[in-house]
């Protein structure tokens, strides 16, 4: 018999997961926030959005909802608010049109259909570009380029089988990143653009590069003047993975467009010349940019993040900024290697990319508004686009939930919407504003609306930071029901999930699952160890070589500091984790095998030196001490000491039953780790079982199969987590 036994669905879990959570917002008819949320329908199986407009500003609580057209795939709003670019996709089940727009207000200025002329829209974080010029008569925007490019590739069979690499995880579909210029002229009479009255070429580089570069995340400067971020390729031909990743090879770069007269008239889609220069060295990885105008919309500065390129997969994030006028380049915020007891500024870890407008004015000063990690929350940050000065403006204070922050727009001036939320509150929506005397000020535009069983339930949860005082700056969030903690007998069994990564962190923000694990009755612990982003860069460098002891020790101590604290106790211990965290919790049973009663893992890291198929191979030299560059190879002293540092190493002690959440298409932490594993443990007769989840990556974050993990989970747990490994 099965030791995993489904017990049901939980109204708890439902509820919770399907809460419309904020993801983007703008401001739209000059001053009127819109939110932008995605929802999980359970029943139906799969993800819809809706926008709610809040169009009564400050003095009024007035707002419209909309749902919105799954054929919409980006949209955005022009500078001046008058207008909405709109990259829309329409399926009939058998072929696909692509439509570019632009609409001003309920007009339609000017539309193309661009089916023929390039393959799916990019509208991920890495190389997604949407963005008007200062006249609103173009556009800018990335597609996947074609296979075949032109009519004399037809005569060549290779050409479609050709080996192209692809940006990895979430993106095996892109190969070709190709910023298109799409140009239209405005009727007089208000009618919609004729066809000869619109342009659309694809930009590409005048001078060749040594390997090549692809091109994104372009956002305009003048009306010939764009900056945008090139991905390179490795010497060796490889695109490294992105998703996660801050040290990818790539740069900004200044891309200047040929003047108007020379493309005029030029047929739909073709290539045009640009001459090019990147602007940042080859050790930094740079992504973002983002430009600042002054009051009379001259372009004055531009800005963007940079990390080191190599080492690491994140780090400590560095802000920096290019005078355009002397062209000077300076470091605005530089890395934080270890905050000081005088400035506990732990440096910056916002994410992937700043807003598309990240500027707000107050008085004199403009300041860049980022989210950033502070330790075991997210707030957010005022920096000072002169100075580089910053400011924490949602730091804690005594008495306060402990809100973790998420900025989602500015309006470019004096307002700015955020989202907050604690371990125990669903996030809410905020509107920022600074008043008649430049004070900051706050009005809750949007709440989530929940049961009156859940809201109780949520109130019996408490959540707090505890210090490990042990493994400093090591710390844990905790979340535990106040009934079953104080009730007589045994403590309620503890859940310790370590997250991935490893430069990572968990932050005090709401997770509906792990909430609905909490409203089962477990207590949680989830650990920030050495290495987790948010406590100063020396911390995340400490981990490089000491993966799989170090990680693994902070998480023990964090164990026994809560049954220290009689927050819980021996015997009563599980574990929860995937990626990186999925190689802690293989550790953890094998190095400590009767700690834990019970072990879950999703897509887990099993044996490091077999992971040279995953889309980042370079993980595995940089997190484990070793230098990755194009010529590596795996020797079989490189595969020793990987070996040693692995779980897969002390799969003999384990005696925790195992249960394993593999995802198919997973190409970070490849299915052959998880599979590599539960043969061992099968082969040693030990207790496991693994759920094999089609047409899923590495979160397993499907409707579907986020439900059935976590039902897993809970079940595992329930069965099996009562009873100490034998």
């Amino acid at each position: 018999m099965s030791l995993l036994q489904h017990t049901g669905s939980s109204t708890f879990y439902t509820e919770l997961a399907e809460l419309p959570l904020p993801v983007s917002a703008d401001f739209v008819g000059g001053d009127v926030p819109r939110v932008t949320y995605t929802v999980r329908d359970l029943e139906r199986n799969i993800t819809r959005s809706l926008t709610k407009s809040f169009s009564g500003g400050i003095s009024s609580d007035h707002q419209t909802t909309s749902h919105d057209s799954s054929e919409i795939k980006a949209f955005r709003t022009s500078p001046s608010k008058s207008r909405q670019a709109v990259l829309r996709e329409v399926s009939n089940g058998t072929s696909t049109k692509r439509f570019v727009e632009i609409w001003a207000g309920l007009q339609i200025e000017a539309s193309l259909d661009v089916t023929k002329y390039h393959d799916a829209f990019h509208t991920d974080d890495f190389t997604s570009s949407l963005s008007f010029s200062p006249s609103e008569t173009s556009l800018l925007y990335t597609a996947e380029g074609n296979i075949i490019g032109d009519d004399d590739a037809l005569d060549d069979p290779y050409l479609k089988f050709r080996y192209t690499p692809h940006f990895g995880e979430l993106s095996r579909g892109k190969k070709r990143s190709i910023i298109f210029l799409f140009r239209w002229t405005r009727s007089t009479a208000f009618t919609k653009a004729t066809k000869q009255d619109m342009l659309l070429v694809a930009l590409s580089l005048a001078q060749p590069t040594q390997t090549p570069v692809l091109f994104g995340q372009a956002t305009f400067a003048m009306e010939d003047v764009i900056y945008a971020s090139g991905h390179e390729h490795t010497k060796d031909g490889r695109l490294l993975g992105v998703k996660w990743c801050f040290n990818r090879p790539m740069g900004i770069w200044e891309i200047k467009l040929p003047e108007s007269a020379t493309v005029q008239g030029t047929p739909f889609g073709t290539k045009i010349s640009c001459n090019a220069l990147k602007l940042t060295p080859s050790e930094r990885s740079c992504r973002s940019p983002r430009v600042l105008y002054d009051k009379n919309q001259t372009p004055t500065k531009l800005f963007w993040f940079s990390n080191p390129a190599g080492g690491p997969h994140a780090s400590c994030v560095s802000l920096e900024s290019r005078d355009l006028t002397t062209g000077t380049n300076k470091v605005l915020v530089d890395t934080v290697m270890e905050p000081t007891s005088e400035n506990d500024f732990p440096g910056l870890y916002p994410n992937y990319n700043m807003p598309s407008s990240p500027f707000l004015r107050r008085g004199d000063h403009t300041y860049i508004v980022l989210h950033s990690l502070w330790r075991s929350r997210a707030t957010i940050l005022f920096i000072d686009t002169e100075s580089g000065a910053v400011s924490d403006e949602t730091k804690m204070r005594d008495g306060e939930p402990l809100y973790s922050w998420d900025l989602h727009a500015t309006d470019d001036k004096t307002h700015f919407i955020c989202s907050r939320s604690t371990p125990t509150a669903p996030p809410e929506v905020l509107l920022g504003y600074f008043d008649e005397h430049d004070n900051l000020n706050w009005k809750v535009l949007d709440k989530p609306m929940m049961s009156f069983a859940t809201e109780s339930a949520l109130r019996d949860l408490t959540a707090s930071i505890i210090p490990i005082g042990a493994r400093p700056p090591t710390e844990t969030i905790v979340i535990q029901s106040k009934k079953a903690s104080t009730r007589p007998g045994p403590k309620p069994i503890c859940v310790n999930i370590p997250h991935g990564g490893p430069h990572a962190s968990t932050t005090t923000t709401f997770y509906p699952a792990i909430a609905a694990l909490a409203l089962e009755g477990y207590t949680i612990s989830l650990p920030n160890y050495t290495g987790s982003m948010g406590f100063g860069e020396k911390y995340i460098q400490k981990l490089l070589g000491n993966c799989g002891t170090m990680d693994v020790q902070d998480v023990v101590e964090s164990v026994n500091e809560l049954i220290r604290r009689g927050i819980s106790e021996h015997g009563r211990q599980v574990v929860h984790g995937g990626s990186h965290g999925g190689f802690l919790a293989a550790h953890l049973i094998g190095q400590y095998p009767t700690l834990f009663n019970a072990a879950v893992m999703r897509n887990p890291v099993t044996s490091v030196g077999e992971l040279t198929a995953s889309d980042i191979p370079d993980w595995a030299y940089g997190e484990f001490g070793f230098q990755f560059t194009p010529d590596s190879l795996m020797t079989p002293a490189t595969f020793q000491k990987m070996f040693e540092a692995s779980p897969i190493a002390h799969v003999d002690n384990v005696r925790a039953p195992v249960l394993l959440l593999i995802g198919e298409d997973d190409l970070r932490a490849v299915p052959a780790q998880g599979l590599r594993f539960y043969h061992a443990l099968k082969g040693r007769e030990r207790r496991v079982e693994m759920l094999w989840f089609k047409g899923e990556t590495h979160s397993i974050d499907g409707v579907e199969a986020a439900r059935v993990s976590w039902e897993a989970g809970r079940d595992w747990f329930k069965n099996l987590g009562q009873n100490p490994a034998d």
